[in-house]
């Protein structure tokens, strides 16, 4: 029974000291650190990797592998970390992350290579995931811009090192160092996690998980990965297995939309898709993924092989655009904090990679590299100003005990848009250039026999003659460069999305039980019975178990 006695008003998370913080944040930092690396160290070492294990055919699965499971796994690190809690979440996917890396550092063949990738995959989830939901356990959003900002700066400092880190590993010590590596880092992040994460307890220790909704959820996701990356390559686009994949894809996808109105403890619970900005922040960042890591993923391997540097030169000719990604991330987060104000952000962001890939789709195998390099900076300063932008609207329409599964719910759909990007330019790429290849090299003295093309790296192409060299060359960049600018009116869709988008004020305090926008706007969250108050400390209750709201008088 509610009492009609005035209450006190709702209590914020009692605040924590400066220097906790910064030490919570160098551990969610080295973890980060430890994820991101791993999405691009293997970008320079790629052509030489799958030369070497003669698997050119098999190129895109070793980063749509672990993109498909990181992917799988975001929603349930997400949820699981709202109801029991993230710091053993966070111990566990570090744990996971480091397995898959020893499989890969002693992988023969490419399967065992690409299985150690997903193994990473279901542990590199969580480590992005739940560093981003724990920075919002202790950090208000209106001062959570200019952490999250340094986030997307490291995000972006690991973009230069790792192609630069891959490269020097293949031509030095070995590419599989780029797997041992991550064993000391790991070890760092896990003694971090232990000794700094002192974190708010889950909401349950003995959850009801959502069973029927992770597998379906699984399903669904897989089945779009494989008939997108198979569509029009392995399989023609009418074949059985096609059509059996994308019926899968909607079948699944119906059926774990049901499942969630039913679950007790949904994965993904449908509530979150009634906040205007929650689509709109989520429906751009998937299109922001499709256009990242399907615009970038390719173009070391495309440096190497058409310009004729070495891998650790396409790694610094990489700089430019991360350079870029670092500056304006941070600074965005700045403003953030300072301002209070978010939304030309995104949109002048997305605007300017529209651009972006709009010149890079006329680069030629004659373009100077100078050029080349302005157009990654300009796609930089572009995407600096988008990613993390995102996830604190997000974050921001939502009470703090749900920001983890509302979290998750962004990251999944910006990974389903990565590996859309990743599979469907790895698909055109692959196809095209194998189709180019077989119609420039027809009985060519010197030229590689059908079978060989899968052996290709950039320094058995640099050594090849002229009348062989210049065919390989025109066909990669003649695959690869028309795909930029086919995602050019796709950006330009997220620009209007973005336009909508509600500016909503950021929370200046941590409520448990208050969404932050609605502390200015005298809106009251009820969750699970908890009483909340309005601007005038009156209590307001409802009986029901389901949140609600209601605006003051």
């Amino acid at each position: 029974m509610t009492s009609n006695a005035p209450q006190p008003p709702a209590q914020a998370a009692p605040d924590v000291d400066k220097r906790s913080i910064l030490l919570v944040f160098a551990g969610l930092l080295v973890a980060m650190l430890l994820a991101s690396l791993d999405q691009t160290i293997f970008s320079t070492a790629l052509p030489t990797i799958v030369g070497e294990l003669n698997g050119v055919e098999h190129m895109l699965w070793v980063t749509t592998s672990y993109i498909l499971a990181a992917t799988i796994m975001l929603p349930i690190y997400g949820k699981l970390g709202d109801l029991i809690g993230r710091k053993g979440l966070f111990i566990f996917a570090i744990s996971i992350f480091l397995v898959g890396s020893v499989i890969g550092g002693l992988s023969q063949n490419m399967t065992e290579l690409i299985i150690g990738r997903a193994v990473q995959g279901l542990g590199g989830g969580g480590l992005m995931l739940l560093s981003q939901a724990i920075i919002a356990d202790v950090i208000p959003a209106r001062q959570r811009g200019k952490y999250m900002g340094v986030m997307g700066g490291v995000f972006a400092l690991s973009s230069v090192a790792g192609p630069l880190l891959g490269g020097w590993f293949t031509e030095s010590i070995g590419w599989r160092w780029a797997f041992w590596m991550n064993l000391p880092l790991g070890a760092l992040a896990i003694l971090a996690a232990v000794l700094f994460l002192h974190l708010p307890q889950g909401t349950n220790a003995k959850p009801r998980l959502d069973i029927a909704g992770m597998g379906l959820l699984a399903i669904a996701t897989t089945a779009l990965v494989l008939f997108t990356t198979w569509g029009g390559t392995q399989y023609a686009w009418d074949s059985v297995q096609i059509i059996a994949l994308i019926a899968g894809t909607i079948v699944a996808g119906v059926l774990f939309v049901l499942v969630e109105r039913r679950a007790a403890e949904p994965i993904m619970p449908l509530h979150l898709f009634k906040d205007r900005n929650f689509n709109l922040a989520t429906l751009a960042g998937l299109i922001t993924g499709v256009a990242m890591f399907g615009a970038i993923g390719y173009l070391p391997t495309y440096l190497q092989m058409v310009t004729g540097v070495n891998a650790t030169l396409a790694g610094f000719m990489m700089i430019p655009m991360m350079a870029a990604l670092l500056v304006t991330s941070i600074v965005s987060g700045i403003l953030v904090s300072r301002t209070g104000r978010y939304k030309w952000l995104p949109i002048t962001g997305t605007t300017i990679v529209a651009g972006a890939l709009a010149l890079l789709s006329t680069m030629t195998p004659d373009t100077p590299v100078w050029i080349l390099c302005s157009y990654l900076a300009l796609m930089g300063l572009g995407l600096g100003m988008t990613m993390q932008i995102f996830i604190l609207i997000v974050q921001n329409s939502f009470p703090i005990t749900q920001v983890g599964t509302a979290t998750a719910g962004n990251n999944f759909f910006r990974q389903v848009g990565a590996s859309l990007g990743s599979a469907i330019v790895g698909s055109l790429f692959v196809s095209r250039l194998t189709t180019l290849l077989a119609e420039r090299l027809p009985q060519t003295p010197g030229a590689p026999s059908s079978g060989g093309l899968n052996s290709l790296t950039p320094s058995l192409v640099k050594a090849m003659p002229d009348a062989v060299r210049m065919p390989i060359i025109s066909s990669y960049n003649d695959a690869l460069v028309p795909v930029f600018l086919y995602m050019v009116p796709l950006v330009l869709i997220a620009v209007v999305l973005l336009c909508f988008l509600v500016e909503k004020p950021l929370a200046t305090r941590i409520e448990r039980d208050i969404l932050p926008e609605s502390i200015a706007e005298g809106e009251l969250l009820i969750t699970g019975g908890l009483e909340a108050v309005g601007p005038d400390g009156a209590p307001i209750t409802d009986d029901g178990g389901s949140p609600a709201t209601r605006r003051t008088a």
